[in-house]
Parts: structure tokens; C-alpha cells; sequence
């Protein structure tokens, strides 16, 4: 039915045919089953036709995303000013010309940021948006439009009032709640729904606020996908982020797996953080090294020699832990915010090693950051912000006591301790402050409170020179963007 029913549309015919074959290579990609899908491609006869086109690039984008092999990537880019070529001179009558020439771009768009290259990322970002905005225009019915664009229109519209113009000087327009309904609108489209689902999903998680709905909704998502390998390793990246790393080993553990999937190192890594987080520095260390010898890129690297090293001093082997500083400061480049973050660490362990007060911090972090939220309190419990003898140290304490006391929903002791970290911070600029700012935006909000909130986000947008800046500023732009 669909196929008669694409067939049917506007220059379909000639240049944009879902051909049977097509339609299982990309469903089997937003599945991650990669050599399936090259399989299915490889069967094709028209090697011209857009859907064609669009989905290869897809798999390129995939193995790409996948490995971050530079290597692989110099044999791949030529792929892309080809296809956009070839898809520029097919019929601009059908309402997939445009939608695939902005979906090429956006692919290429996260491959260059994965691999550095932010400059070329983001024009191919603003190019894909003023595509996609063409089509709505042209053909405001075609549902597949609304996924990509309704997800451009949220990350516009997360930048706050004082940043605007410089979106609209370029011509950009977004709106967070309008982006929210394209992407329930791009959901009634068949067989792109995974997708603008997952979209939906993630920009909730890494945008705006993950609510206990929206866990829900990514739970019976992973329930209905038990095949989908991508589904699951995304929600477990979800779950860590909001402190459900339990349900995340859980989602991980029982992946599907085989030659069919594409191959993704990165689990081993998430799996050693959760280990980390546990406290069960073996096994951690097993999984780290497993990443290692797998990885081709250049990402996260840093940040596993900085987990291993974390491993070993928390655990009391400070022999082991001192060279994996080293291997930090050698290895690996700083491209993602958890390598810079992984740098700086090793730079300022390189000259001062941190003491017995930090391993204390160090611990209630990592349990808190997994949700162990009972370990976390446990190992806090004997110790007062007196009891550490830096400001910086004081300030982490508060903070951390802030985002024990926000998960266990004591919101009033949170807003306390966050209130202090703010202040210990204040003439240092720490990073603590600003991350203690945007949990204050989001209590406020939750408190009802819109004023102070707005004075919070504000506030965590104010901090200059810190190693989570970029994530800090998007969330706090989105919050900004949602009152």
C-alpha cells in the first residue's frame, strides 16, 4: 500500500522510488543492522534513483558515527558533493528533492561534528534547515519534512532572546513547541515514525527536561523494539544521563547483537562507566580495556585512560593509577566535552595529585551520577563542607549534596546546597557554580517559581571558561527557551 501510495507522488516514478529493497535497508539501518542494509543496496539496479542515494548515505553515516576511524571517513567524504549533486539535478516537482538533499547534509553534519569539524557542520546544518522550511512550504501535507525540521526548530529555538539575532540575521527561525508538534506530526508517517520518535526522545533527554513521562514512553519504546539495537543503546544513554544506570545495564546487557549489527565500541566504554559509578573497579577496568582495543577513533579516549585512572586511585592502587595520567595527556584528541574534561583533570593531577578529600568527592559523584543514590549519601554522611580544605573542594561538596538531595526529590535541602555551591564558586568562576545554576533553573521551575528561575538559567549562561560550557549553555538556553 505504501509503495503504490509513494509512487503516486509528484516525480516519484523516475526519481524517488522506495523499492521494496529500500524500504528493508532502511528500516533495517534505523535498527543499526548495517550489513543487511549493504546487502539490500548492493541488489539494487538504479543506483541513480534518490531513495537510493539517500539511503547509501545513510550507511556511510552510520559506519562513520560508528567507528570514528579517520581513515574511513578520508575514503567516505567524496561520497558526499557527489550525492548532493546527483540529488540537486533529479525532479525538483517531488517533495523528496529538497527533504533529501537536507537529510544528506544533516548526515554529513553529524559526521563532522563527531569528527571536529564544527565550522563546515554547522553551515551544512543552516542549509539542511532552509531546505527543509522550502519543502514545508511547497508541500505542507508530506509528513517526512516535519522529523528533521521539527528537531532544527526545537535547537533554534533553545537559544535564548540575547543570542537570537544572530539566528535570524542567518535566517533561521525555530520554536521549541513547534518543534515538539512536527515531530508528533513526522510520527504519522510510517516508515519514517522510529526515527522522528527517537528524535523526539533524544532532544527531550539532551534539550529540554527528560519528564517521568517521557521515561514511560522510552520504556514501552524499548519494549516494542527488541531487535533494535539502536533504540536500546540510545535509551541506555538516556538512563545514565538521568541517574538510571541500573535500567541502562539492564537495556545494555540484553542487546541484540551479531553480523548483522554494526559494531559499536562505545558500549564497552558506557559499560565500564556504570561499573565505575557501582564502585566495582575490576570489572570497570575490564570493559575500559575492551574499548580500547576495539576503538579505531580518537574520541573518548582521554576520557577511558581518565576512567581507568580513576579506577585504579579509587580503589587505592596509586602505582597504576599515576601512568594512565600520562597516557590521558598522550592520547586521544579534544574534540567531545568529556576528552576536554579528561585533559583538564590530567593537567591539574599532573602537578598537584588529589588528595585523600577529592577520593571522598570522587565517589559520592560517581555513585550519584549512576543513581545510587543510597551509597552516595552513605559515603557523604561523615563529612561536613569544613571538613575539605579547598574552596573548590567546598563547592563540590555542596554541589553534589544538591544533586543527591534533587534525585531523592528533597527539594528544599537542594535548593540549599545548591544555593551555597553558587556562592563558593561566585569568585573563581568554577564550573561548580554553573552547574549548580541550571539544577537551580530547573528546581525553580519545578517550584513554580518562573522569576528565579529565569535569574538561574541566566546565571549559568554568565559563567565564561569552563569545561562544560557548551552543554551547560544549551540546557540552559533551552530552559530559558521553555518559560
Amino acid at each position: 500500500m505504501l509503495y503504490c501510495l509513494l509512487l503516486t507522488l509528484p516525480g516519484q516514478a523516475q526519481d524517488f522510488v522506495w523499492t521494496p529493497g529500500l524500504q528493508r535497508a532502511y528500516v533495517d539501518l534505523t535498527k543499526g543492522k548495517l550489513q543487511p542494509a549493504r546487502q539490500a543496496l548492493a541488489a539494487e539496479p538504479n543506483k541513480a534513483n534518490g531513495i537510493y542515494l539517500y539511503v547509501a548515505n545513510y550507511v556511510d553515516m552510520l559506519a562513520l558515527l560508528a567507528s570514528d576511524d579517520d581513515r574511513l571517513l578520508a575514503q567516505l567524504a567524496p561520497n558526499e558533493s557527489t550525492r548532493l549533486d546527483q540529488l540537486d539535478n533529479l525532479d525538483e516537482s517531488s517533495p523528496y528533492q529538497r527533504l533529501l538533499l537536507a537529510e544528506v547534509r544533516l548526515h554529513w553534519a553529524f559526521v563532522k561534528l563527531k569528527f571536529g569539524k564544527d565550522l563546515a557542520a554547522s553551515w551544512a546544518v543552516i542549509k539542511a534547515y532552509r531546505l527543509l522550511v522550502a519543502n514545508q512550504q511547497r508541500f505542507p501535507n508530506f509528513l517526512p519534512t516535519y522529523k528533521s525540521l521539527g528537531t532544527l526548530r526545537i535547537m533554534i529555538g533553545s537559544v535564548p532572546d540575547s543570542y537570537a539575532w544572530v539566528a535570524r540575521l542567518l535566517g533561521l527561525r525555530g520554536n521549541v513547541q513547534q518543534g515538539l508538534a512536527d515531530l508528533q506530526r513526522a510520527q504519522q508517517d510510517t516508515l519514517f515514525r522510529t526515527e522522528a520518535r527517537l528524535a523526539d526522545l533524544l532532544i527531550r533527554a539532551y534539550v529540554l527536561r527528560f519528564s517521568d513521562a517521557n521515561e514511560g514512553v522510552l520504556r514501552q519504546f524499548v519494549d516494542e523494539a527488541p531487535d533494535n539495537l539502536l533504540v536500546r543503546f540510545f535509551a541506555a544513554t538516556t538512563e545514565m544521563k538521568n541517574a538510571r544506570s541500573e535500567q541502562a545495564l539492564a537495556w545494555l546487557s540484553t542487546r541484540p547483537s551479531g553480523p548483522a549489527y554494526v559494531s559499536l565500541p562505545i558500549i564497552d566504554n558506557l559499560l565500564g562507566d556504570i561499573f565505575l559509578q557501582k564502585g566495582q573497579y575490576t570489572v570497570a577496568l575490564g570493559h575500559y580495556g575492551q574499548f580500547l582495543a576495539s576503538y579505531r577513533g580518537q574520541n573518548f579516549v582521554k576520557d577511558t585512560h581518565y576512567k581507568r585512572f580513576l579506577c585504579y586511585w579509587l580503589s587505592g592502587d596509586v602505582a597504576r593509577a599515576r601512568p594512565e595520567i600520562s597516557l590521558v595527556l598522550a592520547q586521544g584528541r579534544t574534540t567531545v566535552e568529556a576528552d576536554k574534561a579528561a585533559q583538564k583533570a590530567a593537567e591539574t593531577y599532573r602537578k598537584v595529585f588529589p588528595g585523600a578529600g577529592q577520593r571522598v568527592l570522587m565517589q559520592a559523584r560517581m555513585a550519584s551520577d549512576g543513581g545510587y543514590l543510597e551509597q552516595a549519601v552513605t559515603g557523604l554522611k561523615p563529612y561536613t563542607e569544613t571538613a575539605f580544605a579547598t574552596t573548590p573542594e567546598r563547592a563540590e561538596y555542596q554541589y553534589r549534596l544538591g544533586r543527591i538531595y534533587q534525585k531523592m526529590n528533597n527539594l528544599s535541602v537542594a535548593v540549599t546546597a545548591f544555593e551555597r555551591a553558587v556562592f563558593l564558586s561566585e569568585a573563581d568562576q568554577l564550573s561548580f557554580g554553573a552547574l549548580a545554576s541550571l539544577q537551580l533553573g530547573y528546581l525553580y521551575q519545578q517550584l513554580r517559581q518562573p522569576t528565579k528561575a529565569r535569574q538561574a538559567f541566566e546565571k549559568a549562561l554568565s559563567y565564561k571558561h569552563h569545561e562544560y560550557k557548551n552543554s551547560i549553555d544549551n540546557k540552559a538556553r533551552a530552559g530559558l527557551g521553555s518559560m
